[in-house]
């Protein structure tokens, strides 16, 4: 114990007694307070002395097992993320490359069939040209042998390696045989089954087999695959239940038509021959339904387009234009037929515009993709654009109505190309390709369809 002093005030009591002085704060106490102080200071000395033990415990831990440190669990999550990411990206190539193999042997058949045609047609007529066939011959063993056509591509740019499939064999553009085959009507403007009168949309299910939109005839006809004749589609006992439809579309998980009923300013959805509204008061159009079973409906006065959740009963969600008439990127004037692709994006036939218009998903404003510089015939303009697909490339058709001609226009490019046209059309409307890339085209002027044969 510390030397007592001579009566000297406590500093803790206040009193004059006998104090002790405390080496660590210097102050005076009493008998009864020192020891007090000193237990207080032994309990802080104690608990400094655990909390060091459980820092010096934590620190051995981690020494013997690294693993626990932060730093090291975001260096695993890291590890774990890119393998993830590596995974998932050799799956798609993995799926891209199978895919290219099918395609590779088809066309090497597809030129072997035309290489054996052309020696039966030599032989019957005797004339002999040995070094184009031995060149055609040796392209096709070359094509066989040649696996560097198709090769894995390495991105050293990033810390991970990117890899993706790439292909020497250039994509070809696709063409169709300019001599139509009539598959539905040419038989004149009529009311009988074998005929049209002013058809606009078309829809082909799986079987091939059209849908058909009459808007003179206020009817939907169903021509099956190769048949001379359609079924109109029963609606009811009324014939004027339908006026001026426009588009058609079949939902082909429940198998219900959905048609754009113009003039009644509704849509319908008929269901095992019940009629069922499925939107009231709208100038609709067009009509396209997505993978996820939204439907996608244009309203021509409103200038606008709409994706609407099917069963619900709500005012659907504008995906395209909805800011007024006009001919500016966030606007719309009069548009028609609508395509959808897998990512959501919507591709609008922007008529009075002239132009078709690519709407992002949550856009607020879209991109033209085809014509855009005003009314006109040349390869950078369109003239009331109508029907407009989409193929797995990205590239837009679209039917110039009135400049009587289908028109691919692809990414990147300032004009078009015309694919089909001339005089096999006359004002067409709807567009449909079948599972084959032939190419269907509603000649609505003509009162018939035209099927053009692909043949690349």
């Amino acid at each position: 114990m510390a030397g007592a002093n001579n009566k000297i005030q406590c500093f803790t009591c206040n009193k004059e007694k006998i104090t002790y002085p405390c080496k660590g704060c210097l102050k005076e106490f009493c008998l009864m307070d020192f020891m007090e102080h000193q237990r207080i200071l032994n309990d802080e000395l104690n608990y400094i002395v655990n909390e060091y033990n459980e820092f010096k415990q934590r620190i051995n831990g981690q020494k013997q097992n690294p693993q626990n440190d932060l730093l090291i669990q975001q260096i695993d999550e890291w590890e774990s993320n890119s393998i993830e990411i590596i995974q998932h990206k050799a799956q798609e190539c993995r799926k891209i490359a199978m895919g290219y193999l099918p395609t590779l042997f088809n066309d090497i058949e597809k030129k072997f069939t035309d290489l054996s045609e052309q020696i039966k047609q030599i032989r019957k007529e005797n004339e002999i040209n040995l070094n184009d066939l031995r060149n055609q011959l040796r392209e096709i063993i070359q094509e066989l042998n040649n696996p560097s056509k198709i090769s894995v591509k390495q991105d050293s740019q990033s810390f991970i390696n990117e890899v993706s499939i790439i292909s020497s064999k250039k994509s070809k553009f696709k063409k169709w045989k300019q001599n139509a085959i009539t598959v539905v009507g040419g038989n004149g403007k009529g009311q009988e089954l074998n005929q049209l009168n002013y058809p606009y949309g078309i829809f082909l299910d799986k079987k091939t087999n059209i849908f058909l939109v009459g808007y003179e005839n206020h009817r939907i006809a169903l021509w099956k695959y190769n048949l001379k004749e359609g079924q109109t589609i029963k609606v009811g006992n009324r014939i004027d239940q339908l006026s001026h439809p426009t588009d058609v579309i079949v939902d082909q998980q429940n198998h219900s038509i959905i048609v754009a009923d113009y003039g009644n300013r509704r849509v319908v959805r008929w269901w095992n021959q019940n009629p069922h509204i499925l939107i009231e008061n709208i100038h609709c159009l067009g009509l396209t339904m997505d993978k996820n079973g939204f439907l996608y409906v244009s309203d021509c006065e409103k200038n606008e387009v709409r994706r609407w959740k099917m069963g619900k009963n709500n005012e659907g969600i504008i995906v395209a234009g909805g800011n007024g008439k006009g001919d500016q990127l966030n606007q719309l004037n009069r548009p028609t037929y609508i395509f959808v692709d897998e990512e959501q994006s919507i591709y609008v036939s922007d008529r009075n515009n002239h132009r078709v218009m690519k709407w992002k998903k949550d856009a607020k404003e879209g991109r033209i993709v085809a014509g855009g510089n005003h009314n006109g015939k040349n390869l950078n303009q369109l003239s009331s654009p109508q029907g407009v697909i989409v193929d797995d490339l990205g590239q837009v058709y679209v039917a110039d109505g009135v400049n009587h001609r289908v028109m691919r226009w692809c990414a990147g490019k300032e004009e078009g190309e015309i694919v089909v046209g001339g005089n096999q059309l006359n004002g067409p409307s709807g567009l449909s390709f079948d599972d084959e890339g032939n190419l269907y085209v509603v000649n609505c002027w003509n009162h018939r369809v035209e099927k053009f044969e692909i043949i690349l």
